[in-house]
């Protein structure tokens, strides 16, 4: 059993896509695979959110804990609209009741890794740690992910998480010069191995496609599923 964090250098760098292709990477290898999103924000009541994406491109199942309807951070969207805050005994609970019946559970983040989730301002890094999981790194590719990478993998690091790995969650078909660079420099910076670079568009690809694909994304012999969590 394993229980992985996927968190991000930030918002809108292709988390989502990313904890899709580390699903349908681990279920091609075999594992029992299940998907969970603490917080979903910016999404109202049956709107799809981030777990109908994943579970549109893989057809695995996702569980999605609380929503709310501002696209903030989840305790600040919480407050505005006068709901519960969520527990941070509640998302581990759920994670560790997911991980008695599949070989790997995945965690999607919200933001960036000290994004405070909910009540006494609790974050993903916590979570992690509480879990005893690894945390799998989204990126961006462009100026800039050198620096928030490392800050990102340093907090981690503070907050005694482990980084299993950094993935580049939309590279484009004409990377820049500044791209090409970071490819080489980010594993340096970060202290931690690039493991896998997805395709920009790979959101938009048919199922079919996405499952077919999504193994090659990845560094050969790399398996989230294998982490160990404890």
């Amino acid at each position: 059993m394993s229980i992985v964090v996927v968190a991000g250098t930030g918002t809108d760098v292709g988390k989502t896509i990313v904890t899709a292709a580390l699903a349908a990477a681990a279920r091609a290898a075999g594992a029992r695979v299940v998907v969970c999103k603490p917080a979903q924000t910016g999404v109202r009541p049956g709107e799809p959110g981030d777990i109908a994406m994943v579970e549109r491109l893989t057809g695995i199942r996702g569980v999605e804990l609380v929503r709310y309807r501002d696209p903030l951070a989840p305790d600040t969207a919480a407050r505005r609209e006068g709901a519960p805050m969520l527990r941070r005994e509640t998302v581990t609970d759920a994670v560790r009741e997911l991980a008695d019946s599949h070989d790997l559970v995945l965690v999607e983040g919200a933001g960036g890794v000290l994004v405070r989730f909910g009540e006494n301002g609790f974050t993903l890094c916590d979570v992690a740690r509480d879990l005893g999981a690894p945390a799998v790194v989204t990126v961006a590719p462009g100026l800039g992910t050198l620096n928030h990478t490392a800050l990102t993998t340093e907090t981690l690091a503070a907050r005694g998480v482990a980084c299993a790995g950094l993935v580049v969650g939309s590279w484009p078909r004409k990377p820049d010069l500044a791209m090409r660079c970071n490819l080489e420099d980010l594993p340096d910076v970060a202290g931690a191995s690039l493991v896998g670079t997805i395709p920009a568009g790979a959101g938009a690809l048919a199922p079919s496609e996405f499952v077919r694909d999504a193994p090659g994304w990845f560094a050969a012999g790399w398996d989230v599923s294998r982490l160990s969590s404890g």
